[in-house]
Parts: structure tokens; C-alpha cells; sequence
């Protein structure tokens, strides 16, 4: 079908190479002009790029004349000039594509053309790098380039102090790694201060190695977190005093608004049983918290209608339909003081404090793109998640590397004595050989019986960048035996020592197919850069893990019909299509699980954009007073609505509202039956929003302004946080089982995205009614600080032969075949997607 609409139409990409060939001679043209050009001239072309774009020329009109300096100046600078492949790579990079160049193609030099054409914007550009070596030693060796032209650069990378990473996003290009980008996002988002955030406004990303951070690392949730200040043995000291008191002595009841109000003899035995002066004090914000959902677990919440107790755990009831909600836990706290009253394991809260997935990260910048040897396999993914066109760039020799066809085997055994055969033979004749495994363990493996069989060889396994970039560079000289899993020394070039050319240029043995053809064809790159000669061939058995979950029944009965042995190989090209097919399969499978996981996640990061969005206003604003009056109006909104319920005034609950206004807005005795009589519902409203209004002014007044600003900062950050830290918490456990819905006929998205909004428009009202409380109710000192919710942010590695000291928790959401599916079909994964 492809095949036929490329003869009716044209091929699209070889039509988009044409486009930016007619490009590329326009910047060719302008060659020897710049050519002639001083150095004083050519580094003056940076401030009058500048001075053109605030007259309000477009970039893309610069674009020629941009790419040209750019080229000029790195012959001069770097001693290297772009080839006009490299100029057309720049040009899909800046209109915000992915540019397939392929390895050996010189990637790190085409990412100078559009970095320093978006640069010039002043609003920062950051290039993406898979590990710190890589970022150091772009950012120092492309730098030299940048700073040439009047740019600055900066390296973000892992341990630097606060102060250092700001100095690096506010440069005109900021190199680093994705971890350290994502993180870095999350903890401006946690920060108390405005002065403490370090990155500017998301404007231009360019990820190198884009397939690898886009789609193999989708999914992994980069995530920090800590020492909650809650402590579990809290709610059993809170649930040990509620137990204690009496009702309407020391507590009232609100049957409608399902909340429980301590009543001034309440407060003074809390204050006494917990040894505080001021129940209401900043200070006492969680005691006074644990106290509340202690009382709400006793008088509100009823076992066997609003929750089950089933094996050891409290199991919330739907109150509409009365099923069983599986993975659903109340938040806020809710659920542990009922496992509290219960008498069962209080579960520890949340430790999550921020997370986000790569893919919602870059999906925030305002324009991105990548560059990559392989990413056309998944093209269909790039476009439909990240809005990403993948555009093949010629390669500036042809091609003439050797692919050979798959050597199948009956057992690993016979495939592993076969490998060492192949690498034995060709090292004696001083050919290199770079040998890929999939796992460490099979690289171990092998190593140990090439040393048996005598052949001198190095291992890397993506442990330590730096030491491996450096041996992969050395991998083509003569005589060289190289073991490698597929991620080590990524993005360093191989060159072909003396006479490694005359003799077959670089070998490329591969152990196993990936279940992603992507990573096949990385290795594959490895071998014949830039019109080099070389070869690969990979060498298969049927006890590899792809050919057992596909088509290894089949040859293994051909391999018995034909009477061969372990140590005899079939070698056919319909073998290596079938595990192409196979491979197809297994992409397929595995993109539409990141979708599907993507649409849950979108779920979450609508909700982190809204608060993110009015924290950072919070932050940034002088004052937010308007604010808070805007959080105060709905609760009291919300409290009449709940007890004037119909048009028959005698039946309205007057006696609640005055006591909900006396708890939590308004003195002791501010309201009276008598001021709310006769009033129409609306009238009641407007009547308390003065009162609180004018008892605002009168808090205002006796603080002075200054400390009731801050002290506004203090108590909205401090109920955000904390709400929005039990939210996550409430919404992954949600996610966990959501699974179980299928088997009731419903679709678990569906039911994920409704609860989810409903949860988040609950946690909007319990931060809404924590605020009006503490603004309202408060004692405050002299001595005003903002506070952390959480102290101590716990770290642990993340993998990838990082630094492990201080990094902020990255948990990879791997799905296992056992598990459910995460479509929600509520079938096992290995027989839903994982087919």
C-alpha cells in the first residue's frame, strides 16, 4: 500500500530533502562572501541578527545568512565545515523535527546551526544530552564555537549548587541531561521563593539521541521525594483523644456538610492533651489536621456503608452504587485516620512530593526536536505524541557497509561457541569486532569465553561514560575486540585505524535481536560512518527471548526435519524477515501501551498545570489578597447552600451556619440567629462576605500589611502543598486499581478521568477551607517563615551509572507479564498488549 502511494504521490521525504536542498544552496552561495569577512566582522553578525529580530524580522528570514555564519566561523573556530547534509539536518531541527542522521554523520556539529539561530531570541536553549560526559563535552567543545559569536553556555549538570545552576539556564544555550532538566522543573515548582526557581520559561529543547529519551525512557516517571512532617503514630494519638469526647459538648455534627466542628471546650482539651497553647497556631496546622479526619473518621464515616473492612485493609464504598471502589483511598489524611479508628496498619502517607513523566515534560516546550540515526521504525509514535516529523537526512558518502542475514541456531550454547568462532577468526586477521549484547549478563558471558579461547577484548556495559566513550573510539583500530551492551559509548564516533579499511573496515556482531528493531539498527550504525567499509551480522538461537514468544516453533520442527545440531546454523532471509515481522509486532504492542499510559498520565498533568500554573502566580505576586478572598467566598458559599437546601425558610439550619462561621471564619459571637432571619439565601451570603470581609480588614490592620502579605504566602503555599502531596498520593493509589473496573463492564480510563477531576475538585475545596481557616483564625507571631511540607527530601540513584549520591528517585514503570493489563481490559498483560 505505502509502496503504491509513493508512485502515485512521491516519496514525502526524499520531496523534503529537495526542499532543503534549494536551502542549502542559497547558504552555499553566501559562502565565499562570509569567507572574506575578519573575524571582528564575522562575530559582529550576532548583534545585528539581533537588532534585526527586535525590528520584528522573522528567524526563519535570518535563517540563510545565520546557518552561513555559523559555518564560517566553526571552520575558524573548530576547524570543521558543515557539510551541506549537516546544513539540511539544521534546517528539520529548527522547524522542530526529528532529523534521522546516521551514525558518524556528525550530529553534534548540526545541532550548532539551529541553537545558535534560536539563541539569538535571548529566551534560552537547551540541548538534551543521555548522560553528563556527553553534556560536558558538547557544551565544552561546541562552547568554543558559541562563545566565538558572543553567546553564552552553560553545563547542568548533576551536584551543582543553586546558585550555579541558575547561572546555567540564564545562558543563551544550557547543555545537560534529561534527568537533570525534569528535576529541575519539579523542584522550581516546590520552591518557597521566587528567587530560589533556576529555570526560565520552557522555549526551544533539542534532545540528541531523541527515540532513546522520547520512547524507550516514555514512561519512566522521574519522581521526589521525602520525609513526610506527618507521622503515622499522629493519627493514633488523634484517634486515642477523639475517642474522648463528647458530642455537642466538646463537638458539633454537620450532617450536610459531612463535617464535625470542635466547639471551644474541644479546642481547650486539644490544647491541653496535646501541650500546645493555640490550637489554631501555623504552628499546629497538622495536629489540629490529625484531629479533624480523627473526628470525621468516628462521627461521619460508618463502616459497612461508607467502607468495608476487608482483609486488613478499608475498602471505600461508592455511595451511588454501592460497589466495592478497589484501589480508591480517601485523601487528605481521611483514609488513615479510618484505618486508625479500625484498629488496623496505618498505612505511611505519601513520600511523593512532585513527579512527571518525560513525555508530559518536552511536550511543554514551545518547540522541540531531535536527532537521531534511528527513529523512522517509530515515526507514528513521535507524530502522534509529540507532533514530531522524523525527516531522513542522506548521509554525505554513500553507504557501503555489508548487512549480512541472520545466523539462526537451536540453542544459545551453539550460538555463543559460534560468535567466539567468528570474532577468533576475524581478530586474527586484525580485523576489529564490536560484539553487541542486549544484557550485561550475556556480555559477562561471552568475555569469559573469549579469554578462554585466548582473544584480547575490552567489555563495556554502560557503567562509566567517560572511560567507555573512550574505549568505543578506539573500538575500529586493528585487531580490536569489543564487547558492548547496546546503550555503551552511545554518541561517540568509531573511526577505522590505519589499513583497517583494505581489510573489511569494522565487523558488527550482534547476539540477539531487540524486541525494538530501533536498537538493532544502532548497532548496526556503528559500523561504516561516512562511506566506510564495514559489515554486520547477528546471530540468533531459539532460546532467545524474541524468538521464543515468536515463530520458534516453526523453525525449531524445520531444524528437526533437516537433522541439525546445535552448532549447525540455518542462515536465510525469509528467517530474518519473519523476525522482522515479529519485531513490527512487538512496537506496535508497545506503543500502544505508552499511549494508553500516556492518556492516564494527561489525566495528572492537566491537574499539575493548574496548580503549578497558580502556585508560580502565588510566587510571583506582591499580593495576593484578592486571591485569598477568592478562596474564602466559595467555602461560605458553599456552607449556606448546604443548610438552606429549599425555598422554605423555616426549614434552613441557621444554627450550623453560625456555628461553621464561628469555627472557622468569624470571633465567637460575631453572627446571631437574629442577623440571619428574614434574609433571602443570596441576602445571607453577601451579609457574611462583608462581615469576614470587614473582620479581614480589621486582621490586616492589626498585623500591618507587610506581615499579613507574607503571611497570606505562608499559609496558601503551606495548604497547596500539602493537599496537592495527598492528592498524588490519593490519585496513584487510584490509578493502581483501576484496572478491577473492567470486570464490571466499565471502562477504567473513563471512570480514571471522572473520579480523578472529581478527587481534584475536593482537593481544590479542602485547600479553599484550610486557607479561610487559618487566614481567618490564626495567632500570628512576629517571627512569619515559610515551610517546607515535607523536610529532607529523600534521594536514591537512578540507574545508568550516574553519581548516585543525592539524585532524586526516577521509578521505571516496567509493566510484567503477569501483571494487568494498564488498557484496563482486566486481561494479564502477556495475553492483552504484551502479545
Amino acid at each position: 500500500m505505502l509502496g503504491l502511494v509513493k508512485k502515485l504521490f512521491g516519496d514525502p521525504n526524499e520531496r523534503e530533502v529537495k526542499r532543503l536542498s534549494r536551502k542549502v544552496e542559497e547558504i552555499n552561495g553566501l559562502e565565499s562572501q562570509f569567507a572574506a569577512l575578519t573575524d571582528e566582522q564575522l562575530q559582529a553578525k550576532t548583534e545585528q541578527f539581533k537588532d534585526r529580530l527586535a525590528k520584528g524580522e522573522e528567524l526563519d528570514a535570518l535563517l540563510p545568512e545565520a546557518f552561513a555564519t555559523v559555518r564560517e566561523s566553526s571552520k575558524r573556530v573548530l576547524g570543521m565545515r558543515h557539510f551541506d547534509v549537516q546544513l539540511m539536518g539544521g534546517m528539520v531541527l529548527h522547524e522542530g523535527n526529528i532529523a534521522e542522521m546516521k551514525t558518524g554523520e556528525g550530529k553534534t556539529l548540526v545541532a550548532t546551526l539551529p541553537v545558535y539561530l534560536n539563541a539569538l531570541l535571548g529566551k534560552g536553549v537547551h540541548v538534551i544530552t543521555v548522560n553528563n560526559y556527553l553534556a560536558e563535552r558538547d557544551s565544552q567543545m561546541m562552547g568554543e564555537l558559541y562563545n566565538f559569536l558572543g553567546l553564552t553556555v552553560g553545563c547542568n549538570l548533576h551536584g551543582l549548587s543553586h546558585d550555579e545552576k541558575q547561572a546555567a539556564y540564564a545562558c543563551d544555550i544550557t547543555y545537560g541531561t534529561n534527568n537533570e532538566f525534569g528535576f529541575d522543573y519539579l523542584r522550581d515548582n516546590m520552591v518557597l521563593y521566587k528567587e530560589q526557581m533556576v529555570q526560565r520559561p520552557l522555549y526551544f529543547s533539542i534532545i540528541d539521541e531523541v527515540d532513546s529519551i522520547l520512547i524507550d525512557e516514555a514512561r519512566t516517571p522521574l519522581i521526589i521525594s521525602g520525609q513526610a512532617a506527618k507521622s503515622t503514630e499522629l493519627y493514633h494519638m488523634a484517634d486515642r483523644f477523639v475517642t474522648r469526647l463528647q458530642t455537642k459538648e466538646d463537638f458539633t455534627v454537620d450532617e450536610k456538610l459531612r463535617t464535625v466542628i470542635l466547639t471551644e471546650a474541644g479546642v481547650e482539651k486539644a490544647e491541653k492533651a496535646f501541650h500546645i497553647e493555640n490550637l489554631f497556631d501555623h504552628d499546629n496546622v497538622t495536629i489540629n489536621h490529625h484531629i479533624q479526619q480523627a473526628l470525621k473518621a468516628h462521627v461521619i464515616m460508618r463502616r459497612d456503608i461508607d467502607y468495608v473492612v476487608q482483609e486488613e485493609e478499608v475498602v471505600i464504598v461508592d455511595e451511588f452504587t454501592g460497589r466495592l471502589m478497589a484501589g480508591r483511598r480517601y485523601s487528605d489524611g481521611l483514609h488513615q485516620a479510618i484505618e486508625a479508628k479500625e484498629q488496623l496498619k496505618v498505612q505511611n502517607e505519601s513520600m511523593t512530593l512532585a513527579t512527571i513523566t518525560f513525555q508530559n515534560y518536552f511536550r511543554m516546550y514551545r518547540k522541540l526536536a531531535g536527532m537521531t540515526g534511528t527513529a523512522k521504525t517509530e515515526e507514528e509514535e513521535l507524530r502522534r505524541i509529540y507532533g514530531l516529523d522524523v525527516i531522513q537526512i542522506p548521509t554525505n558518502r554513500s553507504m557501503v557497509r555489508k548487512d549480512m542475514p541472520d545466523v539462526v541456531y537451536k540453542t544459545e550454547t551453539g550460538k555463543f561457541k559460534a560468535v567466539v568462532e567468528e570474532v577468533a577468526e576475524r581478530h586474527s586477521k586484525n580485523q576489529p569486532v564490536l560484539v553487541g549484547t542486549i544484557s550485561i549478563e550475556n556480555s559477562e558471558k561471552l568475555s569469559e569465553l573469549l579469554r578462554r579461547r585466548g582473544v584480547k577484548h575490552k567489555v563495556l556495559n554502560a557503567k562509566f561514560h567517560a572511560e567507555e566513550a573512550e574505549i568505543i573510539s578506539r573500538a575500529g583500530q586493528a585487531s580490536a575486540v569489543t564487547i558492548a551492551t547496546n546503550m555503551a559509548g552511545r554518541g561517540t564516533d568509531i573511526i577505522l585505524g590505519d589499513s583497517v579499511p583494505e581489510i573489511g573496515g569494522l565487523h558488527i556482531i550482534g547476539t540477539e535481536r531487540h524486541e525494538s528493531r530501533r536498537i538493532d539498527n544502532q548497532l548496526r550504525g556503528r559500523a561504516g560512518r561516512q562511506g566506510d567499509p564495514g559489515s554486520s551480522q547477528f546471530y540468533l538461537s531459539m532460546e532467545d527471548e524474541l524468538m521464543r514468544r515468536f515463530g520458534a516453533e516453526n523453525i525449531m520442527s524445520m531444524m528437526d526435519r533437516l537433522g541439525l545440531d546445535e552448532d549447525q546454523p540455518i542462515e536465510s532471509k525469509m528467517i530474518t524477515r519473519a523476525v522482522e515481522s515479529a519485531q513490527k509486532r512487538v512496537e506496535g504492542n508497545n506503543f500502544d501501551t505508552r499511549k494508553i499510559v500516556l492518556q492516564y498520565d494527561d489525566v495528572m498533568n492537566q491537574q499539575r498545570e493548574v496548580i503549578y500554573k497558580q502556585r508560580k502566580s502565588i510566587l510571583e505576586s506582591e499580593n495576593i489578597r484578592s486571591e485569598v478572598m477568592d478562596m474564602i467566598m466559595p467555602v461560605i458559599e458553599r456552607t449556606v447552600a448546604a443548610h438552606c437546601v429549599d425555598d422554605i425558610p423555616e426549614d434552613w439550619d441557621l444554627q450550623s451556619i453560625i456555628d461553621y462561621v464561628h469555627a472557622n471564619l468569624l470571633p465567637e459571637g460575631s453572627v446571631t440567629r437574629d442577623d440571619l432571619k428574614g434574609k433571602e439565601k443570596e441576602e445571607i451570603i453577601e451579609w457574611l462576605k462583608a462581615k469576614v470581609t470587614a473582620y479581614y480588614d480589621e486582621r490586616e490592620q492589626e498585623l500591618g500589611e507587610e506581615m499579613m502579605r507574607e503571611f497570606e504566602k505562608v499559609v496558601v503555599l503551606r495548604a497547596v502543598d500539602s493537599k496537592w502531596m495527598d492528592h498524588i498520593d490519593a490519585m496513584d493509589q487510584l490509578r493502581q486499581g483501576i484496572h478491577l473496573r473492567a470486570y464490571g463492564g466499565t471502562d477504567p480510563l473513563r471512570e480514571y478521568q471522572f473520579e480523578g477531576f472529581e478527587m481534584f475538585q475536593e482537593m481544590i475545596e479542602n485547600i479553599q477551607e484550610e486557607i479561610s481557616r487559618y487566614i481567618m483564625k490564626a495567632r500570628v507571631e512576629s517571627n512569619l517563615e515559610r515551610q517546607e511540607v515535607v523536610k529532607g527530601q529523600t534521594t536514591s540513584t537512578s540507574g545508568g551509572g550516574e553519581k548516585p549520591e543525592n539524585r532524586p528517585a526516577r521509578r521505571e514503570e516496567k509493566v510484567g507479564r503477569n501483571d494487568p493489563c494498564p488498557c484496563g481490559s482486566g486481561k494479564k498483560y502477556k495475553v492483552c498488549h504484551g502479545q
